[in-house]
């Protein structure tokens, strides 16, 4: 559909022209590649599309793997930058090809379906107009009117849907899709009507995700995600995010979204059922004391260590706390984290998790033991110190 195809050859070859020049390289490549069309009389709009393509060539990835791209609001400030339908197609193009061609290793289903929902997402803003913007609670409305016709059509009751639905967040019906609220319902009112079998754990292919999606359904208690997470890094698994949800009737219902060590498939059969025996195993002993990962950190990794940054905000809006995470990818990361957050009576809201290469780049939504925003500051500087402490490579 690109109209001068020409173009994004241009944009590629001059994307990272100006790193290692110091500054911003997206900046100074902006100007040499405006620079480049003039010289070459490219008309003003195939030079203002190129320029604009160098400088903005790593906002999608950044968008979609840092930020929450189920918040209609990221959305649209993403599509007010974007402003039309053929910049986000010469855009979405030239990310996907920086990012295979950079390191084909990084490139995975989940990154793709990650950018594929951006895609659409931002597509359907610019159809719609940016100066009417999608709100939250319309979202919302049309996923839960999506499933809970499906689940009518199981045979499921009115009365059981709205009343799990009741004890669940709003935020949770944002970072979810029609078929993970589908499939969590039903899982969550199973869980409900046999509570002796508590723990529920169940594993599926995630394919709108580019996943695999771990779910488990159980009483809400602390180590919770820091044990969960320490037993996916025994098994070799990466975890690529999560939702996590704690209902209002004591029940927790978490969502790792997981890939194989090798950016693969979890296969089933014999492997599938290996994590879900594990994890019941694990859950049912239910252990206080931390523990720690099998894995080692390749040896090819050893060489690009580098020391941990910590950074808090507030999201007002949403009322949590956002606690965004660099450092060096290694065994039992998120489990350090979690039991950081158990240690300090934090609560995990949601869980926003990237990797580059030998990086990770994470976002966690916190909140106090009263579901309210972290506001101490003590604990705060508590918090902090204490994650670059134990995630410093060279402590």
């Amino acid at each position: 559909r690109l109209p001068k195809p020409e173009l994004i050859y241009v944009a590629g070859l001059f994307h990272d022209i100006a790193k290692g020049r110091g500054g911003n390289h997206a900046v100074l490549g902006e100007v040499d590649a405006r620079e480049f069309c003039r010289q070459h009389q490219l008309p003003d709009w195939d030079t203002e599309l190129v320029a604009w393509l160098v400088l903005e060539h790593l906002t999608m990835s950044h968008t979609a793997q840092q930020m929450d791209i189920e918040d209609p609001d990221v959305v649209q400030a993403f599509a007010r930058k974007v402003k039309t339908l053929v910049r986000l197609d010469y855009l979405y193009l030239l990310t996907v090809a920086d990012i295979r061609a950079t390191n084909p290793a990084r490139w995975n289903s989940w990154k793709a379906s990650l950018l594929g929902q951006l895609y659409r997402a931002t597509q359907q803003a610019l159809q719609r107009g940016l100066e009417s913007p999608q709100e939250q609670d319309e979202i919302i409305q049309e996923k839960q009117a999506s499933a809970r016709a499906a689940l009518l059509h199981k045979g499921i009751e009115l009365e059981a849907i709205t009343s799990l639905w009741m004890a669940m967040s709003l935020d949770y019906f944002l970072q979810a899709n029609t078929d993970e609220i589908i499939w969590h319902t039903e899982m969550a009112l199973l869980a409900q009507q046999r509570p002796e079998n508590l723990p529920m754990v169940e594993l599926r292919t995630e394919a709108q995700r580019g996943c695999n999606e771990l779910l488990v359904i159980c009483r809400d208690r602390a180590c919770l995600f820091a044990n969960t997470t320490a037993l996916l890094d025994q098994l070799g698994l990466n975890i690529q995010g999560a939702l996590i949800q704690t209902l209002d009737n004591g029940l927790t219902m978490n969502s790792f979204f997981l890939l194989e060590g090798d950016g693969s498939y979890i296969e089933p059969g014999e492997r599938g059922d290996e994590i879900l025996l594990r994890l019941q195993q694990q859950l049912q002993q239910s252990p206080e004391e931390e523990a720690s990962s099998c894995r080692s950190l390749p040896r090819a990794l050893k060489h690009f260590i580098s020391p941990p940054s910590v950074e808090i905000s507030q999201d007002q809006q949403n009322q949590r706390t956002v606690l965004h995470l660099k450092a060096t990818d290694s065994p039992g990361l998120l489990s350090i984290v979690g039991w950081v957050f158990t240690r300090l009576g934090i609560s995990l809201t949601h869980a926003k998790i990237a990797t580059y290469g030998a990086d990770v780049d994470d976002f966690f939504y916190i909140t106090d033991n009263n579901n309210q925003p972290i506001l101490d500051e003590t604990l705060l500087d508590a918090l902090r110190q204490e994650l670059l402490d134990r995630l410093n490579p060279s402590a």
